[in-house]
């Protein structure tokens, strides 16, 4: 089994920067991999039991999707994820938070992920370093809209009037 994790500090309130991760019609306009997230079951009021669909972008003009499970969920806070393998065995888990921090936010990220069916487990280093790079680069890009489109829930903006 392999785990990533990462945090970046982000110059945005949680709230806002929550927000925009519920709004998952603009996942791409930030994810640079993603092609769709469709929505199959909204979850509670608070979003878990959520039930996702993320269409993605892979090396040679492949597209591929997974089925995510939310769970957990703590507005603005964060939330934990599953991502449902057809075969047992090879879910993956996550977790997402945020946290106030000088200036806005820490964003944590963690990831484990064990992958058991040949070839795929031979390459499983490979395959999942070029994710993780992704992963941050998107979390980084998120950040960069937010920067770039202030009229995005000003409301959020904390000072805001």
């Amino acid at each position: 089994m392999r785990e990533h994790r990462y945090h970046l500090d982000l110059p945005h309130p949680p709230a806002r920067l929550w927000a925009l991760m519920q709004d998952y019609d603009r996942w791409t306009d930030y994810a640079p991999m993603v092609i769709a997230v469709e929505i199959l079951h909204p979850g509670d009021a608070s979003g878990s039991g959520l039930l996702r669909r993320v269409i993605y972008r892979m090396p040679f003009g492949r597209q591929g999707s997974a089925l995510e499970l939310v769970t957990d969920v703590k507005p603005a806070a964060g939330y934990t994820y599953t991502m449902i393998s057809r075969t047992p065995g090879n879910d993956q888990t996550g977790r997402v938070r945020l946290e106030p921090h000088a200036g806005g936010s820490r964003l944590t990220f963690e990831e484990r992920y064990h992958l058991t069916q040949a070839p795929w487990r031979w390459f499983e280093g490979p395959i999942y370093r070029f994710i993780n790079r992704q992963n941050e680069a998107s979390m980084r890009a998120m950040s960069d809209w937010l920067s770039a489109h202030p009229e995005y829930r000003p409301d959020l903006i904390e000072g805001a009037a």
